[in-house]
């Protein structure tokens, strides 16, 4: 049972981060696209509801200060960042998905490299959004250990689990 809840971790943490590569190299692209002064009539528009309403929302304030400081140089940088990262990632989860194993060490060491630029961002400017994206990535990495050590491709596993998630009985 606990192997295969594992399992289903495993896959769900794979398929979230293929996601999360989609959504980082559309933003990525959409940055190289737009200026600091639309950003900003973005956040500006995005959040004045909630500032009308609530005045001191630390959310909306920190969107719409955030937006205010940002240069072209830091877009170019941002939108770069994203599209490496997301770009990364979506290769990782499609050779995970075609099935080899030897991609295995690859994503490890690429999701090593991120959780080392990650444990950098929180010693110089900790945040809880890095903090959760840190854990979430090293329990990540000690799961697709943990499959390359016994062997498994992705889609053995993906089998398996979904067989197994669609035998148990329903609890009523």
């Amino acid at each position: 049972m606990k192997d295969r809840i594992l399992d289903l971790v495993f896959l769900l943490g794979v398929l979230f981060k293929g996601l999360d590569g989609l959504v980082e190299l559309v933003g990525g692209v959409l940055l190289l696209f737009v200026t600091p002064a639309k950003l900003q009539h973005v956040a500006d528009t995005a959040t004045s509801g909630e500032l009308a309403e609530d005045p001191h929302d630390l959310i909306a304030n920190l969107i719409v200060h955030g937006a205010a400081h940002l240069q072209r140089g830091s877009l170019v940088f941002a939108a770069v960042y994203l599209l490496v990262h997301g770009a990364v990632k979506l290769a990782i989860v499609i050779a995970l998905l075609v099935g080899s194993r030897r991609i295995y060490p690859w994503a490890m060491a690429a999701l090593g490299a991120f959780l080392i630029f990650q444990v950098y961002e929180l010693v110089t400017k900790p945040s809880i959004g890095v903090a959760v994206l840190t854990v979430f990535d090293a329990v990540i990495i000690w799961l697709t250990w943990r499959e390359w050590r016994r062997g498994r491709e992705l889609r053995t596993t993906w089998r398996g689990t979904v067989a197994w998630v669609f035998r148990r009985p329903v609890a009523g």
